[in-house]
């Protein structure tokens, strides 16, 4: 497994190491020890599982406040995404920057997001499966979330501005300027 920092060194890539045969392949996909090393210190408490079934479905940029925030790790089971991270630590040199990474069931590669951190992804293909793992309970009470295409952001998602596919909890969400951090 290899574990790299991205440009915001806390996000990490998470690339298992897959042993394949005729029949299709093993992967280790998460080893607290090999985590543990890597400086990534979670307690993975609940697992989820979402479907997007249309290309271009965006969910994000969404957030857990304390007490109930939460890192999480990310992988595609089936399909492919761009995940994004956007960093909301108030004292953090790089608050309100973001990095991304494609996800796909074909590479393998994981992120890892760490609490204090906005995350979204969008999907690259029909039918995506998604799953991660995340180190503290939800709280419908913590919820927030941030416009996806807040100018202030500037993120790429690969999408025209108004061609992303919303729940209306993010076709509501709130603007970066609006937003008052929590961490």
């Amino acid at each position: 497994m290899i574990v790299e920092p991205l440009a915001i060194p806390d996000v990490k890539l998470v690339t298992p190491s897959r042993f394949g045969d005729d029949r299709g392949f093993f992967s280790e996909t998460y080893n607290a020890e090999t985590f543990s090393a890597a400086g990534i210190e979670a307690d993975f408490v609940q697992d989820n599982h979402s479907l997007s079934t249309q290309t271009g479905t965006l969910r994000g940029l969404h957030f857990q406040a304390p007490p109930f925030a939460q890192s999480k790790l990310v992988r595609v089971l089936r399909g492919a995404i761009l995940d994004v991270a956007v960093d909301i630590r108030r004292n953090s040199p790089t608050y309100g920057k973001w990095v991304s990474a494609e996800l796909s069931a074909t590479n393998g590669v994981q992120i890892f997001v760490p609490r204090g951190f906005l995350h979204g992804f969008v999907t690259r293909e029909p039918d995506t499966e998604i799953a991660y793992k995340v180190d503290n309970y939800y709280s419908r009470e913590c919820d927030g979330a941030v416009q996806w295409n807040d100018p202030a952001l500037a993120i790429d998602w690969g999408l025209p501005a108004d061609g992303a596919i919303l729940s209306d909890k993010d076709a509501q969400a709130q603007s970066f300027a609006a937003f008052k951090t929590p961490f």
